[in-house]
């Protein structure tokens, strides 16, 4: 008997664990209705998967994140599932990791890009102290590190193989390739809907503007793809179908800041091949937004006798953009500046706190400028705006550091296509700086990096710069 004990106990150890938990995981699930238990093996499955298959966890996480959905999973406390959960563990396996190993390398470390990027979340945790609801600032500041954890600081180092990039692109473009087939197959028959229309994406993504915002993020890298050197046969023709579903989804989801930012990124890439230097580039932009707040009485005068709402006709839509009397969406992100101005101005340095804005912003509404969407319960988004936003939870430090961080990415992105000695390396760096790029215009009107849905690839389009930057060689200077 005992050695028949000896030789199989690890199997009889293994049948007791299973029927504990077959036992526990049945009360749970029968009389208190709680169904969390029944999440351990497949946290165990994914805990290996991370630990033992640390690229592939990546991209399966890439994969899932255009299918992730909110859920309560207690009260005041919602995750995007199932993804979210994924990234908690492997920024602590990530962690985990680079505690023992000591190897990550230390030149991603002292990249410009990683050291901003570092300074804004140091401090997010600064004004989480301050701020006016201490919890949600905190919560929100550690969504923000295991968000940038894996998909910068883990990625940047996985990409020094650039295979990895094009796994990582083609695992998110799976993913967002099968939310655009299915809401466009519900938008057919829809057209004369406008609200409809803006729905079709649900529950995957929550509104139509986080929807055209990915698509234009994934179209430059994707035009890459279509003609890389490495696309051959049916690889080539497939990318090109995916781009196709890009420019078809693109068009169906009626987002006007997300067709702008897409004609931005355009006119940006003209001007980089025309070889107008970064600091130019700069320049031209302020000089635009000085006219502006120059002449902004007779700017605001002419678009203010634009009477065009929103429609799904395209006409109607592109005259839409500038209408700043009559159409809701246009006030409302109006009337969210200018509540979010209001709060910055009671809190210049430390800012009201992170993620604070949606749950304080109501008392600095004005009658006047509200419209017929606003609303008291914050439950309708934040400041739509990635500038505005961080100035009004973080303070004037937390918005010069994300512009910062935008700006440098940007300029490191133009750099490494201009100096890359591989030219695939130089047409990948530009494509995805223009794709970024799309990010940066359209965080003007909206902000979208409180979401998994474009922290996913936004931070690793990021660490792709910085990879590209950090491992390929460059041009001999003449």
């Amino acid at each position: 008997m005992k050695p028949w004990l000896s030789k199989n106990g690890g199997l009889l150890l293994a049948l007791a664990l299973t029927l504990v938990f077959a036992v526990a995981n049945s009360f749970f699930l029968f009389y208190k209705g709680s169904y969390l238990l029944s999440l351990i093996p497949l946290g165990l499955l994914v805990a290996w998967l991370f630990v033992q298959r640390f690229e592939t966890g990546m991209l399966c996480m890439a994969l899932l994140t255009p299918f992730a959905v909110n859920m309560a999973l207690m009260p005041g406390m919602e995750l995007s599932m199932p993804v979210e959960p994924m990234m908690i563990l492997f920024t602590l396996i990530f962690f985990f990791r680079v505690l023992i190993a000591k190897n990550y390398d230390k030149r991603l470390l002292r990249h410009p890009v990683t050291l901003l990027l570092t300074a804004t979340v140091v401090w997010m945790f600064v004004t989480s102290c301050t701020s006016q609801l201490p919890w949600v600032s905190l919560k929100y500041t550690l969504a923000r590190v295991w968000f940038v954890v894996p998909f910068f600081y883990a990625n940047a180092q996985i990409f020094r193989d650039r295979r990895r990039i094009r796994e990582f692109f083609w695992a998110y473009a799976i993913g967002l390739g099968t939310v655009i087939l299915i809401a466009t197959s519900k938008t057919l028959g829809n057209f004369s809907d406008l609200q409809t229309l803006h729905r079709v994406m649900r529950p995957f993504y929550n509104d139509h503007t986080a929807y055209g915002c990915a698509i234009a993020l994934m179209l430059p890298a994707a035009f890459y793809f279509v003609f890389s050197r490495s696309n051959k046969g049916w690889l080539r023709a497939l990318t090109l179908l995916l781009f196709a579903g890009l420019c078809i989804g693109l068009f169906f989801s009626y987002c006007r800041a997300a067709w702008i930012s897409v004609l931005g990124a355009i006119g940006v890439y003209v001007l980089v091949r025309m070889g107008m230097k970064v600091k130019w580039m700069v320049l031209l932009f302020g000089l635009g937004v000085g006219a502006f707040f120059i002449y902004q009485s007779d700017v605001l005068y002419k678009l203010g006798k634009n009477k065009q709402d929103s429609s799904y006709d395209l006409a109607g839509q592109v005259k839409s953009i500038s209408n700043i009397s009559t159409d809701a969406s246009n006030l409302e992100r109006l009337n969210r500046w200018a509540s979010a101005m209001r709060m910055w101005k009671e809190h210049p340095v430390m800012g009201c706190g992170p993620g604070t804005y949606q749950f304080l912003y109501a008392g600095y509404q004005r009658s006047y400028q509200l419209s017929t969407i606003s609303t008291n319960a914050g439950n309708l988004g934040n400041a739509h705006s990635e500038y505005i936003g961080p100035m009004t939870e973080q303070g004037i430090p937390g918005v010069l550091l994300m512009a910062a961080l935008f700006l440098v990415t940007f300029a490191t992105g133009v750099r490494v296509y201009r100096t890359a000695r591989d030219p695939d390396v130089a047409r990948m760096a530009l494509a995805f700086t223009l794709s970024l790029l799309t990010y940066y215009i359209h965080g003007v009107f909206n902000n979208f990096l409180d979401t998994d849905k474009l922290s996913v690839p936004f931070w690793a389009f990021t660490a792709v710069i910085v990879a590209l930057d950090t491992y390929s060689e460059k041009k001999e200077e003449k």
